[in-house]
């Protein structure tokens, strides 16, 4: 092993250590409340209005709705974990020493958003066995299901780190998930499909991201969706590159490191 590589391994995997550590400590913050929430959707939206809405798209509107609400769970998750843990660095000042040792901001980048993978993973792992005691789940597409979270929780993890970058206080990293993440989930398709809108407004849902994340998992568990399961794999793997490549390109060039 080269003696430039190994520092960086070393370094690497010290923050995902130290990413992971910080928010199993907590778990009552981290991984509780988001576990209750979906609870509460299973039962308000799932039994309650289900049952008086009926199937969607062939079944039923709790195993329509169960994918999405794992994908938005997986999705704040990921995002929440990056931008309050990199912010924290910022603003206790840690981040700075990090910057001047001899790590690649590669390293830090990666180690970071593999720590906001691995939460929001986590936490859609737990949604997911809380939704087998209200619905059935059987996979249809196992390599579309794991490849789809996996890059919407990279994804969502790099757009915390750029929120958390150009935050300059604590309620600088809230505007965007109360004000932008929020909506774009809702209106995502998560709760209905969009073959009920009128024309136009299906056609204007079709700019938002988050709705062919939420579909091409639904493929991959239920096997139907109302996009281009291709389209929307280029789209997620195309935004992972150009975020990741543009989060880098902020840590060398040390923008918005100081709160």
């Amino acid at each position: 092993m080269s003696s430039e590589f190994r520092p960086n391994l070393v370094a690497l995997n010290t923050i995902i250590y130290r990413e992971v550590k910080r928010f199993t400590r907590i778990w009552p913050q981290t991984l509780l409340p988001p576990a209750i929430t979906m609870v509460l959707y299973f039962v308000i939206f799932g039994n309650l209005i289900g049952r008086q809405i009926g199937d969607m798209g062939g079944f039923t509107y709790m195993e329509y709705i169960v994918p999405g609400l794992i994908m938005m769970s997986v999705i704040t998750n990921s995002y929440g974990n990056v931008v309050s843990s990199f912010f924290g660095s910022k603003f206790q000042r840690s981040i700075e020493e990090l910057m001047v040792s001899p790590v690649s901001p590669h390293t830090i980048l990666i180690g970071y958003t593999c720590g906001g993978v691995l939460r929001g993973l986590m936490v859609g792992v737990i949604v997911t066995i809380l939704s087998l005691f209200f619905t059935h789940l059987q996979v249809h597409h196992l390599g579309v299901t794991i490849l789809v979270v996996v890059l919407t929780a990279t994804i969502f993890s790099l757009l915390g780190f750029i929120n958390a970058v150009f935050a300059r206080n604590f309620d600088d990293i809230s505007i965007i998930p109360t004000f932008v993440l929020t909506p774009l989930t809702y209106l995502g398709g998560v709760f209905y499909s969009i073959t009920l809108l009128p024309p136009f407004w299906q056609t204007v849902s079709l700019a938002n991201p988050v709705l062919h994340m939420v579909n091409a998992f639904r493929y991959g568990i239920l096997g139907v969706s109302d996009i281009r399961i291709g389209i929307a794999i280029t789209f997620m793997l195309v935004a992972t590159v150009v975020l990741y490549f543009g989060c880098a390109r902020l840590l060398v060039s040390g923008r918005g490191m100081r709160t």
